[in-house]
């Protein structure tokens, strides 16, 4: 497999634009008909734009913060189940960035530059919170692995060269095994039935007695050791996402008014995008897209300036101001994807034009994590000055 390398920041964005318009044609009905989007991915990792975050010195374009923001919002405004897919697969770039040796970082950055994707296998069903890991890495005699277990919601798994899994092994310790998608004993199963986000292939992965080489195990325990960016880069992507899937439905909400929708009597306007209430609410949902945008940006600065001076305090500044973007955007993300029937009137409720996939995909891919315990946290570090946790959700 090969891929075009991204040179820098510039590019990865004007290719993340165009993959966006691309993707954007057929993204009503790839929901419509659960399509999945394997073409899509493949386009993706030959774009280079899954490598970005590779490091200078290992051949990427190691893009800030801000900028994989942006092509992440890009891609939600196009379609937001495959903004979603590469979510995970860049929160394990950095998994490998931080705490992979020499050898797996050269290992696994050239397999990203040859468009290689990630999946994850990271949650499990029935377990007490999302923390109760209960998939075991087994060592054995030859210092390799053994893994067991089953995994949920393993959003990219499905179109993935590599699955990254969350596991314990002795002590408890959380470590990330990096699988290949055809190693013996793991089997992803298409059984991912959400209202939003159809097309993700957020299914089951079953891992039997799968075998792992000890070079292919990452101490993802020690991500949390110290002062760490890994929960505030992951959640600015879905705050992205929120954002984007958000711009998407206002701009079609727009076009809809502006090309289809008839104006109501009493206004005694020609059109439905002249009638004055329309256009107050207009307003007010652009106001709240702008600030969503707004506050993704500010985030984002804020990630890259903790990257670059990385503290306690700075790594708490990070979390903090993507809590607040992500709060924002989920909000917005719902509101205006509900509002666009409310401004387009009953036509836009037809089955057939499925304008209804922004409202599902918001909906669904704002239950990731809740917005009220991020409240919690920005609340008691503006009060309190007390730093957010170190659990890699914020």
């Amino acid at each position: 497999m090969t891929a075009h390398v991204i040179a820098d920041d510039a590019e990865a964005l004007a290719v993340a634009a165009a993959l966006a318009d691309e993707f954007r044609s057929g993204a009503a009905e790839r929901d419509a008909e659960r399509l999945l989007p394997r073409t899509e991915l493949d386009r993706l990792s030959a774009s280079g734009l899954l490598a970005v975050t590779v490091p200078a010195e290992h051949g990427g374009a190691d893009v800030s913060a801000l900028t994989l923001a942006e092509i992440f919002r890009l891609l939600g405004t196009a379609d937001g189940s495959l903004a979603q897919i590469p979510q995970s697969h860049f929160a394990y770039v950095n998994v490998i960035r931080r705490q992979g040796t020499e050898e797996q970082r050269k290992f696994f950055f050239a397999e990203l530059l040859a468009g290689r994707r990630f999946g994850n296998a990271q949650s499990e069903a029935g377990t007490r919170h999302v923390q109760d890991i209960r998939t075991r890495l087994a060592p054995r005699p030859d210092g390799s692995y053994t893994l067991t277990g089953v995994k949920h919601y393993s959003t990219g798994a499905l179109f993935a060269h590599w699955i990254p899994v969350l596991a314990r092994a002795e002590g408890d310790e959380l470590h990330v095994a990096y699988v290949p998608a055809d190693a013996p004993g793991l089997t992803v199963v298409d059984d991912w039935d959400g209202m939003g986000q159809r097309t993700t292939a957020s299914g089951t992965v079953r891992l039997d007695g799968v075998p792992v080489p000890g070079d292919r195990v990452l101490p993802h325990h020690l991500t949390f050791e110290g002062p760490q960016l890994h929960g505030a880069v992951a959640q600015l992507l879905h705050a992205a996402i929120d954002t984007g899937i958000a711009a998407g439905a206002f701009a079609e909400a727009a076009e809809f008014v502006r090309t289809k929708s008839r104006p109501w009597f009493e206004s005694g306007v020609e059109t439905a995008a002249e009638d004055p209430l329309l256009i107050q609410r207009f307003g007010e949902l652009s106001v709240s897209v702008r600030a969503s945008e707004a506050l993704l940006r500010e985030a984002a600065r804020t990630v890259d300036a903790a990257g670059a001076h990385l503290t306690d305090d700075t790594a708490a500044e990070a979390s903090v101001a993507v809590a607040a973007a992500k709060v924002h955007a989920a909000q917005t993300a719902v509101e205006v994807a509900g509002a666009l029937f409310e401004v387009s009137g009953t036509r836009s409720a037809l089955h057939a034009l499925n304008l209804h996939r922004h409202w599902r995909d918001a909906r669904t891919h704002t239950l990731h994590d809740p917005a009220r315990w991020k409240l919690q946290h920005i609340g008691r570090y503006a009060l309190n000055g007390t730093r957010p946790p170190r659990h890699g959700l914020l």
